[in-house]
């Protein structure tokens, strides 16, 4: 018997036995192998840490290092390559505990703008082959290449292949595939075999693949649901499997719909390049425990502004806001208002903070703040402009003005009171 498999050096398309190691045109032993290969055309592109996987290419002396990208010692870990990976270095991890871990660890302050360029840069990549390109975030994105073999001589599989190798050789980060029928399971597949990994889930093995895995796997579970279904004696997707839908739905609200197809391999989500956010959020740690009200409305303020303006910039308006809070003990907190109307005004989402603040700032202190906006929906599919302004003209003016500022002298042009610290 042989199957599909493919050479991710030299891109050659062959069959062979199920336990072949090495392409025979090349002898690469970067071959693909999977009965399916040559069907599937849904995927999944992630970058291999992006960020510290940016800064090693543009300073050579780290390549052999451990790299974290980070804030100081009181931030969180925004990256670790693998190196530092290798000493359990995690992202979101606080950087002291990081340093710990890894005190011989080279420590990088991010560099937003430029991974930012670095990203577009990748994706302008993939849109060479594919109108169909959804990121997910800067360094990652969906494809479909339906219907794309003629165009470029090949499987999806194989254009796959070039398009990382392109990312690899002309951009100088490399990236990881997961090929499969659908979006979430491309996702769990190029999760599966980092750095430069390349897994293909097929149809007929799905549900197999799927059972032994813990919850955990199904894209929206996050920590809180986990300990439920824990709780409930839910640990693997496989138990997810034995369960009806309406029971899951019953008992866990409408992600129980997700819980049951996800776990079944089943989500006809399409690709969809020009998808909305499902939220915008801006965040800042404090170099000092912060207790005082009056200034932690100071700090939240500039956040505001900054989801305000890229709500603006996109034409989007959200209805839900929410306030983050880490302690100093590292405990978290959420808590979300929805409006009444969606808004995307940098004012309304501020006195809807700070009455959440109001409440919660009454005791410990906190290292981190940050603002959110969810729900979020087309500006110009939200009603009429009186909605967006949540029946406040005046503050609609006011916001208006100072954008319209900013917009000719720069965006420290002009700014409310609030923002200055206090004399």
């Amino acid at each position: 018997m042989t199957i599909a498999t493919l050479c991710r050096d030299c891109l050659e398309e062959f069959t062979a036995a199920p336990n072949a190691r090495r392409c025979p045109d090349c002898g690469s032993p970067r071959i693909v192998a999977h009965p399916e290969l040559r069907a599937l055309t849904i995927a999944h592109i992630d970058c291999d840490a992006f960020y510290a996987s940016v800064e090693k290419r543009d300073n050579p002396d780290l390549k052999d290092r451990p790299v974290i990208v980070g804030g100081g010692h009181r931030g969180v870990v925004s990256a670790a390559c693998y190196v530092a990976r290798l000493y359990g270095v995690r992202s979101a991890m606080p950087m002291f505990k990081a340093l710990k871990a890894c005190p011989d660890a080279v420590v990088v302050r991010p560099n937003m703008s430029k991974y930012s360029s670095v990203g577009g840069e990748v994706r302008a990549i993939m849109r060479d082959y594919t109108p169909l390109v959804q990121p997910l975030s800067i360094d990652e994105a969906f494809l479909d290449l339906s219907g794309t073999e003629s165009l470029h001589k090949g499987s999806p599989a194989r254009t796959l292949a070039r398009i990382t190798k392109r990312i690899e050789t002309e951009i100088g980060v490399t990236g990881s595939i997961g090929l499969s029928y659908n979006k979430f399971l491309a996702k769990v597949g190029s999760d599966l075999d980092k750095p430069r990994g390349f897994a293909v889930i097929g149809a007929d093995e799905a549900t197999d693949f799927l059972a032994p895995r813990p919850v955990k796997i199904i894209w929206g579970v996050g920590r809180a649901l986990e300990g439920r279904l824990r709780r409930d004696g839910i640990t693997t997707v496989g138990h997810l499997q034995k369960m009806e839908e309406d029971k899951l739905v019953s008992r866990y609200g409408t992600i129980g719909h997700r819980l049951y197809h996800f776990s079944r391999g089943q989500d006809d989500r399409t690709v969809s390049p020009d998808s909305t956010p499902k939220s915008i959020s801006a965040e800042t740690t404090f170099s000092d425990d912060i207790y005082n009200l009056d200034e932690l409305c100071r700090r939240v303020w500039p956040l505001c502004e900054k989801v305000s303006a890229r709500l603006k910039h996109r034409a989007l308006a959200g209805r839900t806001v929410t306030l983050k809070l880490k302690q100093s003990d590292f405990r978290q907190l959420t808590r979300s208002r929805t409006l009444s109307n969606p808004t995307q005004l940098a004012e309304v989402i501020y006195q809807t903070a700070v009455t959440v603040l109001e409440k919660e700032a009454n005791g410990p202190a906190f290292r981190l703040i940050g603002i959110g906006v969810a729900d979020i929906l087309d500006s110009e599919e939200s009603g009429p402009p009186d909605l967006l302004q949540q029946n406040d003209p005046k503050a609609n003016r006011v916001e208006q003005a100072l954008d319209s500022v900013r917009a000719k002298l720069g965006p420290q042009a002009i700014k409310k009171g609030r923002s200055l610290p206090d004399s």
